[in-house]
């Protein structure tokens, strides 16, 4: 499967490919679910990363721009909702 372009933006050079993956999954995998299937794809997501993958607050501002710089409005805004219920989940 070709990866996609926006993991390939020389900005993230220094970011973990595992990193990487696991944001495009919990981005871009899960624009299909409902409010309450995004929560349950959430909760999972969490679980399965408790103790693997952790991003520092300037790699998530970095991947968040690369993001953003290579989606739809669509996927701007879903982006901006699962970082408004990871925000409030602290």
């Amino acid at each position: 499967m070709k990866e996609p372009q926006w993991m390939n933006d020389p900005s993230l050079v220094g970011i973990d490919k595992a990193k990487l993956d696991f944001l495009q999954t919990m981005v871009f995998e899960s624009q299909s679910l409902s409010p309450k299937e995004l929560m349950a794809f959430l909760m999972n997501m969490t679980k399965r990363n408790e103790h693997s993958i952790s991003f520092s607050k300037e790699e998530m501002e970095l991947v968040i721009a690369v993001l953003k710089r290579n989606s739809t409005p669509e996927e701007i805004a879903r982006m901006d909702k699962i970082m408004k219920l990871r925000s409030q989940k602290k």
